[in-house]
């Protein structure tokens, strides 16, 4: 039986894949060649625009971590220059464009690339959709023709559904935005330097998030306590065990394929520099 440690793993091996949409040079340029300029507007317009012509609220919510007042700043504005659809296709223009540099131009048309969007297929269309409106926008999409676009769009709605539990198990909790983002820090998972700016809170609700936390009795100065360490590790378990659903349809041994499958390209794109070491994502070595 898949066990949520196999949850774990495949988004481990998967992140980074799905993340050349934020960290690659080409989905920026794809943003800024149809006049969306600055990162932030090509990331809530690539990210947000499954969901439709949204405004900031909704993506407040669905996103659930970053500061209302940053949402805003591109949203709804983004649409008057991008418009959902246009948005869609910029975002795979622009993996394409990274896919093709960081892992490989051959591996793109080849046998695995193929058999790997396959396995990723068959795994988002089992992704349960009540409560997971990030991951049901995403299924919702049209599978891309190529086998390297429909292997990240798949993979982009399993990484969505595992983001819409990781939601439900903080709130949950009681566990707002900027506390995950503090409990995060705490762990060791990235920096406050980081992850603050990236997320969009200023240092007063940073702050008052560390004090709350410590009233809780969840941390110790910046560290956790053996409270919040329990909580933290309460936190993540949930959120492998709410993602494993579609891992179970999948079977151990089409998922043990797909993991042997994604770690050349996990590979690959750290070796070619899109994956950060520390990055506000916090997904773990596999």
């Amino acid at each position: 039986m898949t066990s949520p440690g196999t949850a774990r793993r495949l988004w481990a091996l998967a992140e980074p894949y799905h993340a050349l949409i934020y960290f690659a040079a080409e989905p920026r340029a794809a943003a800024e060649a149809r006049g969306l300029r600055g990162f932030w507007r090509g990331y809530f317009a690539f990210r947000a625009a499954p969901l439709g012509s949204v405004g900031p609220e909704l993506v407040t919510a669905a996103f659930y971590n970053f500061a209302p007042g940053f949402v805003a700043r591109a949203l709804p504005q983004v649409w008057d220059v991008v418009p959902p659809a246009q948005a869609l296709e910029a975002r795979l223009v622009g993996v394409d464009g990274a896919v093709r540099r960081a892992v490989d131009d051959a591996w793109v048309g080849s046998s695995e690339s193929r058999e790997a969007a396959e396995l990723a297929g068959a795994a988002a269309a089992a992704v349960d959709l009540p409560g997971r409106p990030m991951a049901a926008a995403n299924r919702a999409l049209p599978v891309p023709d190529e086998p390297h676009l429909a292997l990240w769009q798949a993979l982009s709605t399993l990484r969505e559904h595992r983001g819409d539990g990781h939601n439900a198990a903080l709130l949950q909790r009681q566990i707002s935005a900027v506390e995950a983002h503090v409990l995060a820090v705490a762990a060791g998972r990235t920096t406050r330097e980081w992850l603050q700016p990236a997320r969009g809170w200023d240092d007063a609700a940073w702050d008052d998030a560390v004090h709350r936390l410590t009233e809780r009795g969840w941390l110790e100065g910046e560290d956790l306590s053996p409270e919040g360490l329990a909580m933290v590790a309460a936190v993540e378990a949930d959120t492998d065990r709410l993602a494993l659903p579609p891992w179970q349809a999948l079977g151990d041994a089409r998922c043990d394929r797909l993991a042997e499958l994604l770690a050349p390209v996990r590979r690959s794109v750290v070796a070619a520099g899109d994956w950060a070491t520390g990055n506000p994502i916090g997904a773990p070595e596999p």
